[in-house]
């Protein structure tokens, strides 16, 4: 077999190949069993690859996975969800990101949030975290955020077409969940209440319900109980989240200081006029 350029044949076979079978994110493996189909040697393969990427037709996003670049005719660039997507799996996209997605916030996020239930070691960071996030990975001009939760943690998502590629984003519900499980992540429990209180009729308050009993803690169920308890939503929806068992009191707000009034009902120190502790 020829190592000629790649224009003149096996290469663009291949991405015409990848193509046909909707592979616009593709793996070692993925050309592999391909290659037969238009025969392409096994040895070859690497080979190919890599003469694709100095062509600027094919992009790769980490050791062994690749991207059709939007330089081939006929080819669109892949959402950037997708590309973080292929870069950890399983996946799926959430925060600020998946927030925006569902119109809960006309804010674009500069960093692109995903959710896993895998240890993530990014390439140039060796697991580091940057200040306030996680793990961070960078393709191109994005950046990609990597969530790890334990996996009874990762649910709630669901599947969507962007362009031409699948990609799982959590639902409304489960993006807005996260802001009451995790508010430091989003710069404290005020901005999770105003989305709520903002689009509290857009929502699926079951649904909402549901995920925080399907999350497991406590204290994030009576955080949201209280919320939506003070947003007017009737008793008797509420009631699963009221009725939780919980040891002690939380406060309202993790990321203040633990002090205010004690609300009885929901068991939790209600916090949130209460000055910040200093760093």
């Amino acid at each position: 077999m020829s190592d000629g350029p790649v224009y003149g044949g096996y290469g663009i076979a291949l991405i015409r190949e990848l193509g046909e079978h909707g592979l616009q994110t593709f793996r070692v493996a993925n050309v592999r069993e391909l290659a037969p189909r238009i025969g392409i040697a096994p040895a070859y393969v690497p080979v190919l690859l890599h003469r694709l990427v100095r062509a600027g037709l094919i992009e790769r996003v980490k050791h062994g996975t690749y991207i059709l670049a939007a330089s081939m005719p006929g080819t669109t660039r892949l959402h950037p969800f997708a590309v973080g997507q292929a870069l950890v799996e399983p996946s799926a996209v959430s925060g600020w990101s998946a927030i925006n997605h569902h119109g809960l916030t006309e804010q674009i996020p500069r960093v692109i949030t995903l959710t896993t239930p895998r240890k993530v070691v990014t390439p140039s960071m060796r697991g580091a975290q940057r200040e306030g996030g996680g793990p961070e990975w960078i393709v191109g001009d994005d950046r990609f955020e990597f969530v790890t939760v334990v996996p009874h943690h990762f649910f709630g998502h669901e599947e969507v077409w962007l362009g031409e590629s699948r990609v799982k984003i959590f639902d409304r519900e489960r993006a807005l969940l996260d802001c009451f499980a995790m508010p430091r992540r989003f710069g404290g429990l005020s901005e999770g209440l105003a989305t709520l209180e903002e689009h509290l009729h857009e929502l699926d308050l079951g649904r909402l319900v549901q995920h925080a009993l399907t999350y497991g803690k406590a204290s994030v169920a009576k955080r949201l109980g209280w919320a939506l308890d003070h947003m007017g939503v009737a008793p008797k929806l509420l009631a699963p989240l009221r009725d939780l068992p919980m040891r002690g009191s939380r406060p309202l707000d993790p990321t203040r200081t633990d002090d205010g009034p004690m609300n009885a009902t929901w068991r939790v120190r209600e916090n949130l006029t209460s000055v910040e502790p200093s760093t």
